[in-house]
């Protein structure tokens, strides 16, 4: 007997098929308009029903919109042109625009303080599936998505600017708008050639 509650039972099929239909949209292919604040709301309840051992909750979320997305773009590329100051105009035109075409982009930090029972390992995994989530999340309410990174996320600097702790960092900047443009499809790995199966040693 299913110990699932019939009414939560999804056609397995359409289940897989928007699994199998997600795509990372490139961010300048991102553009108005984006979630409203209920819709993101939505996706953040999905995003946050991940696997969390012990139940540690290790993330939070900051939500970057208008001017704000500008601000920081601003003080990233000074930030990058003080860590190299003969980085070129299109390193720093890059970093002024990291922020500028999506009209939102979440923030998700994980919490990655000491812990005498979980792994950091296991919580930082958290923290990258929360990320994966909104993305489906996003996807399934119609809007183009795209997790990044970049030296941004690993910076101290920046890290201080967006109000994170010590023990806080960045796990994924999530770009969510409008797509301009479908975005296609490409080679995915072959998952027949990545499985094995496991027996014991004699």
């Amino acid at each position: 007997m299913s110990r699932i509650d019939p009414d939560l039972r999804l056609d397995s099929e359409k289940a897989l098929a928007a699994l199998d239909a997600r795509r990372s949209v490139p961010a300048k292919q991102l553009t108005e308009p984006g979630p409203d604040p209920a819709q993101l709301r939505r996706m953040l309840r999905s995003a946050v029903r991940v696997p969390d051992h012990g139940k540690r909750v290790p993330f939070r979320f900051l939500s970057i919109e208008g001017e704000a997305r500008h601000a920081l773009g601003r003080r990233v590329a000074e930030r990058g042109q003080a860590l190299d100051p003969n980085a070129g105009e299109a390193a720093r035109d890059k970093d002024l625009g990291r922020f500028a075409y999506a009209p939102l982009v979440v923030v998700v930090v994980a919490q990655l303080g000491p812990d005498e029972k979980i792994p950091e390992q296991e919580r930082l995994l958290t923290a990258g599936c929360v990320c994966f989530a909104l993305l489906q999340a996003a996807q399934a309410l119609g809007y183009g998505g795209c997790w990044l990174t970049g030296w941004p996320a690993y910076d101290r600097q920046v890290a201080s600017w967006l109000g994170l702790g010590e023990h806080e960092h960045v796990a994924g900047f999530i770009h969510i708008g409008t797509p301009k443009l479908d975005p296609p499809e490409r080679d995915r790995p072959d998952p027949e050639a990545l499985l094995s199966a496991w027996t014991p040693a004699a």
